[in-house]
Parts: C-alpha cells; structure tokens; sequence
C-alpha cells in the first residue's frame, strides 16, 4: 500500500485492524481497542515494514515492525488529543 504521509499510513494500518474487528463482530456498532490490542494485530502480520521517502538524500529508507508501532502510537495519542487527521 502506499501513502503520501506517515499519518496516513498509520491510519491505513489502524483502517485495516478495524476492518478485521468488524468482520470478526459484524454486529457491533462501535468498536473500541487499545494500542496493545493493535500492537498484537501488527504482531500477527506477517511482514510490516515501511518505505519512506527522505527528500534529503533522494531515496527510500527502511524502517521495521518496531519503528511502525512507535509512529502508530505518536499518531494515536496526537488524534486523541485532538490534533486531528
């Protein structure tokens, strides 16, 4: 999948876990999680990484599983604080 921005990977991946919460209970109207429950989804795929783009050097620099739930968290508590999409 690809983004313009890393706020909008992150809530590509936290799209993806409330796609899988829905299927698994289609009858619930609201759903709710912690970040554990999502950091346990991130475990459970297979292969999480990211490319992004560093303007600077003109290329596509690496970052792993670890680094993607440090970014969701960032952009988890920045939402909740109101800081917005």
């Amino acid at each position: 999948m690809d983004y313009d921005s890393i706020g909008q990977a992150m809530d590509g991946i936290c799209g993806l876990y409330e796609r899988k919460l829905k299927e698994i209970n289609p009858s619930l109207r609201n759903l709710s999680y912690d970040i554990a429950d999502l950091y346990n989804f991130m475990d459970g795929l297979t292969d999480l990484s990211a490319l992004v783009f560093e303007h600077s050097m003109n290329a596509y620099l690496p970052y792993d599983r670890q680094w993607i739930k440090q970014k969701a968290f960032q952009h988890l508590k920045k939402l909740a604080s109101g800081g917005g999409r």
